[in-house]
């Protein structure tokens, strides 16, 4: 039987669960290839201390490790917040299919919300996208994790 969009986007939300109990932006991923999730992650910036530790950056490389190849023409991506500027060209560099996020992000979205990188014609691959799978979760988690940050501040002073 045939996995919905919306059963890899909770696998995607687990992930971001995950991110949310460790201290970081809850933003969670899955890598999906004939199927099979091949790679999950979750944003690590604040555990690394390295900016380029997003969860699919992190996802990109463990799926290119799993196939044996940079090339990850077939596979889909399920991310809970619209990809950057440079995860959403990691999407074009890597091959990826087709990314599928939940929440918009007005701030750094770079597929619909301030530039739209993958309408550009001139990349020599198209990756495929759609946006508002599970929104309402995706945005719901972001803004508790924000919330908890804010009082967490009023606590300290």
């Amino acid at each position: 039987m045939k996995k919905s969009k919306t059963y890899y986007m909770k696998e995607a939300i687990k992930e971001a669960k995950k991110a949310y109990n460790i201290g970081e932006v809850p933003v969670g991923c899955v890598i999906v290839k004939d199927e099979e999730i091949i790679a999950r992650s979750h944003n690590l910036r604040e555990t690394t201390q390295n900016s380029t530790m997003h969860a699919e950056i992190i996802a990109i490389n463990e799926a290119c490790k799993k196939l044996n190849s940079w090339r990850l023409n077939d596979c889909d991506i399920y991310v809970t917040l619209e990809p950057c500027a440079m995860c959403t060209g990691a999407l074009i560099l890597s091959r990826i299919n087709k990314v599928v996020f939940g929440a918009s992000d007005p701030k750094f979205g770079s597929i619909v919300s301030l530039v739209k990188l993958l309408d550009v014609e001139k990349y020599n691959h198209k990756v495929d996208y759609e946006s508002g799978v599970l929104e309402a979760d995706c945005v719901n988690l972001l803004k508790q994790f924000f919330q908890s940050l804010r009082q967490e501040k009023k606590i300290d002073k």
